[in-house]
């Protein structure tokens, strides 16, 4: 189930500058003032991605919606430059060479399988965001990480590891959600 396309032509430009206030608010830099548009008013989940010099800078995001569509970029953009355990705290003087991509969630799909190899015949590479959880252990990738892990195996078993199982682990409690994304990018 694609998500849908329940955005204008300029919700991209419109998310990124949301996305670029909050972090200029946050470094003490002006912040665009532009008007919100009603859509963003909207419950909506999304993730941050900042890209440096074609690599990651930092990522964060919400897997369900709990507050408007505006609140959650701010609150992930500010996430994604100050909060990212995998990097130290965005600088001013980084900021102007950082590139935001900004992921709109569709709702989630818990997937119901069998086993391992139901669930992963039902994967659609490229398209699907996916959720792992069994017990504590729980991770996401996004849709765009298909670029990098293009089997649905890999895919997976990198999704494992990142939630601190081994690639190999699978049990019969294991849930799976998945979710596609609108996505936005500000060319750099």
């Amino acid at each position: 189930m694609p998500a849908e396309s329940a955005y204008p032509l300029d919700a991209g430009p419109v998310l990124v500058r949301v996305a670029r206030g909050a972090i200029s608010a946050e470094l003490g830099l002006p912040a665009d003032g532009h008007d919100t548009p009603a859509w963003l008013a909207r419950e909506g989940a999304s993730f941050i991605t900042l890209m440096r010099e074609g690599k990651l800078r930092g990522c964060i995001g919400t897997l369900r919606p709990h507050r408007t569509l505006a609140e959650d970029v701010r609150a992930n953009a500010v996430g994604a430059a100050f909060r990212d355990p995998r990097f130290g705290r965005l600088t001013p003087a980084e900021f102007p060479a950082v590139s935001v991509e900004i992921s709109v969630l569709s709702p989630l799909e818990p997937l119901v399988f069998g086993d391992e190899a139901d669930a992963l015949r039902q994967l659609r590479a490229g398209v699907d965001g996916l959720i792992f959880e069994y017990g504590h252990h729980t991770s996401t990738f996004l849709p765009q990480v298909w670029a990098d892990v293009r089997e649905p195996v890999d895919f997976l078993a990198h999704l494992k590891y990142k939630a601190g199982l081994p690639p190999d682990f699978w049990d019969k409690a294991v849930k799976l959600s998945r979710y596609t994304v609108q996505k936005w990018r500000e060319e750099p």
